[in-house]
């Protein structure tokens, strides 16, 4: 079984000022002559993490990491002001450019995914592939599934700190009532919304209960940027048409790619997974059968890794 590879650190890193009052992170690490390729983290709102660099190996690839607007290093920390999707996509094609990229391979995870696909649907000549893991395809049932009614179902313990910063008489709408919490001027009552929002989706990510994935999401800087960029995303239908990614996916047939779906994903559940698969016949879906949502999980890395290996045979 494949693992990780051994810890990197970047040879180099910018600040790459976007679209007012925006700055990204961007680092590059491995091989500067190798395969290009572009760490897409999720959330939105997560930032990359130091294991991120580690699904490739860096004598073959040139590793390229940034934190989204708001999320990470990026600056202001969770900042919604012209935080988009297509603000994302845009953000996405600036790096290219200057950091003199022609094409490029994708990978991404969760929300990753979803901002790996609307780039990869608006800019097919510069992706040479796609890696791609936990498909969120941002549609309102996906929504609904996991933070209005349905993941509650397995986990009703969990769910119940979820909804405890929400009154009783605001939980028919919770996404509703989270964003009046996240955005109001209570910064008290903004944090506490913030990490039951985040601790909600660290507890649910993995087949088995990991402790170090669910303190990741309880600390006070992820779980703010975590939680107020998603719903922000999610009251405005995360500024994408409703079905918008399938509907577009054959902009993606003459692009390879990989799927990597746990079976238990309660997340992202498979269904998204399948169905991308189907209208994307050039992907290969590998459904691992004991995990969840979570990158960490060892079936997962172990497609993962696989993945990339196989990328770049190919495409170097």
């Amino acid at each position: 079984m494949k693992t990780l590879y051994p810890d990197i650190k970047p040879y180099k890193t910018h600040q790459l000022k976007v679209d007012e009052p925006h700055v990204l992170y961007v680092e590059e690490s491995g091989n500067p002559d190798g395969l290009p390729v572009l760490f897409v983290h999720g959330g939105p709102g997560a930032g990359c993490e130091v294991y991120h660099r580690c699904f490739f190996d860096p004598d073959l690839y040139r590793i390229i990491l940034f934190d989204q607007r708001g999320s990470g290093r990026s600056t202001p920390h969770a900042e919604l002001e012209g935080n988009t999707t297509q603000a994302l996509v845009a953000d996405m094609e600036t790096i290219r450019e200057q950091l003199n990229v022609n094409r490029w391979v994708l990978f991404g995870g969760s929300w990753g995914s979803t901002l790996s696909l609307v780039y990869a649907e608006t800019h097919v000549d510069r992706v040479m592939g796609l890696i791609l893991r936990g498909i969120f395809l941002c549609r309102e049932k996906e929504i609904n599934w996991f933070y209005q009614e349905g993941a509650d179902r397995i986990f009703p313990d969990y769910w119940q700190d979820y909804l405890a910063p929400i009154p009783e008489n605001e939980r028919e709408n919770l996404l509703q009532a989270y964003y009046k919490k996240l955005t109001g001027k209570n910064e008290i009552a903004q944090m506490q919304a913030a990490k039951a929002w985040s601790i909600w989706e660290g507890r649910t990510a993995t087949l088995k209960p990991n402790k170090n994935v669910i303190d990741h999401f309880g600390n006070a800087h992820t779980a703010l940027s975590l939680a107020r960029i998603e719903c922000h995303y999610f009251m405005n239908n995360s500024f994408l048409e409703e079905n918008q990614i399938l509907n577009s996916a054959g902009k993606l047939q003459n692009i390879p790619g990989v799927i990597v779906q746990g079976r238990y994903d309660l997340i992202c559940p498979m269904e998204s997974a399948w169905e991308l698969h189907q209208a994307w016949p050039k992907s290969e879906l590998k459904i691992i059968a004991d995990a969840g949502h979570s990158a960490t999980e060892a079936g997962t890395v172990d497609a993962l890794v696989y993945a990339t290996d196989e990328m770049a045979r190919t495409l170097i």
